[in-house]
């Protein structure tokens, strides 16, 4: 594992390694406040270190955001956060895939292909699911989603930069999770070019 990994992280990432260190829960949660009280992030359509389905990927015409489900936040949670990051990214920041806020402060759900109630900016700076599209010859890519329960409602408008979302939640998060999903782009599909340097 990394040196740079939090310890209290690394357990719960696959293959951990020092992209890692430049997640955003690696910078807002700490020992006391991840998996707090059992809050946990899951998905029905792939467990945790699973591959990706290309329906949720640049590799499908019609894809969409995979559905995801998280258990209950500890007492005084005002909001959930999800965000998505690609922890393979080249470069000092990390791809941001989907920066989602204002869901509720208990169990919950997103649908698959739902649109949540706020979404911000992307790394390609649109307010949606940012299709994963590494490139071809790239080991599969680690796509961390990770979820935020903050003691406070945020007031941001939709469409706002993810790194302001970022801003806004630190010093409030009360508990946080991760699940890890790969991805690698499948051979001969060479439509989406304009996405790899991202990706």
């Amino acid at each position: 594992m990394s040196s740079n990994v939090p310890a209290w992280l690394g357990p719960a990432l696959t293959n951990p390694h020092s992209g890692h260190a430049k997640l955003t829960v690696a910078k807002l949660a700490d020992e006391k406040t991840f998996a707090r009280a059992g809050f946990k992030l899951s998905s029905p359509a792939f467990a945790n270190g699973e591959e990706l389905d290309p329906c949720f990927t640049a590799d499908e015409e019609d894809a969409v955001a995979p559905p995801l489900e998280w258990s209950a936040p500890p007492p005084g949670a005002q909001e959930v956060v999800v965000l998505v990051e690609d922890a393979d990214t080249n470069g000092d920041a990390l791809t941001c895939h989907w920066a989602v806020w204002g869901l509720p402060g208990q169990k919950g759900m997103l649908l698959e292909g739902e649109v949540p109630p706020r979404v911000g900016k992307n790394s390609k700076r649109n307010s949606e699911w940012l299709l994963p599209a590494p490139p071809q010859d790239d080991d599969a890519h680690q796509y961390i989603f990770q979820i935020f329960a903050l003691d406070l409602p945020l007031t941001l408008m939709p469409g706002v930069d993810s790194a302001e979302l970022i801003k806004s939640m630190e010093g409030h998060v009360v508990a946080a999770a991760v699940l890890t999903g790969t991805y690698k782009r499948e051979e001969g599909d060479g439509d989406w070019e304009e996405d790899e340097s991202l990706d």
